[in-house]
């Protein structure tokens, strides 16, 4: 049976757990509690399915694309939305963001046929999500009067690739590949 996977940028330990706290408010106050199942991070590579015995080849690959670059500037600024049903903490949307995105992807459908084709076909719009799924729109309205103009920013370096592994309840840290440093 196959192994479900994702590939994502995730922010220092500090961070995710302020913005757990966030997820955590929005289970207790606005019933939404989808958002707890995995670490905060910033998709790259959405989810995709891989053979359990190819997974030392993913790794290698993933491994091989995480030595050619360098830490990558973040800066999470205030909340956003994709109406009505998802609220995220914003993730600016800056050059070296959209290069290893882009490069990532590029690099997956070449080396290892990985391709997800709605992303292919769409803009990338980098978001840490607090509350999706799960959020019903009355709770929705209710939620986004309290983010829409909630002050948040964190300027921080990502200096690895993570590759997250669903276990048949939630997405958990498989492996990091770390970036190239000087």
């Amino acid at each position: 049976m196959k192994k479900r996977f994702f590939i994502a940028l995730l922010p220092p330990q500090t961070i995710q757990d302020s913005i757990t706290e966030i997820k955590q408010h929005c289970a207790d106050v606005y019933e939404s509690k989808a958002a707890l199942k995995s670490p905060p991070h910033i998709t790259l590579q959405p989810p995709f399915d891989w053979e359990p015995d190819a997974v030392p080849v993913l790794e290698e690959s993933l491994k091989t694309f995480a030595q050619t670059r360098i830490p990558v500037p973040i800066t999470l600024q205030g909340f956003g939305a994709f109406k009505p049903r998802v609220i995220y903490v914003n993730v600016l949307k800056t050059p070296e963001l959209i290069t290893i995105q882009n490069d990532l992807m590029a690099y997956l459908e070449e080396s290892l046929g990985i391709v997800h084709d709605r992303s292919k076909n769409r803009p990338f719009s980098p978001h840490v999500t607090v509350a999706f799924r799960d959020l019903k729109r009355q709770n929705f309205r209710k939620a986004w009067i309290e983010f829409e103009n909630q002050p948040l920013e964190f300027k921080f370096l990502v200096s690895h690739l993570t590759l997250l592994l669903h276990d048949g309840r939630r997405w958990n840290v498989n492996v990091e590949f770390p970036f190239l440093t000087w």
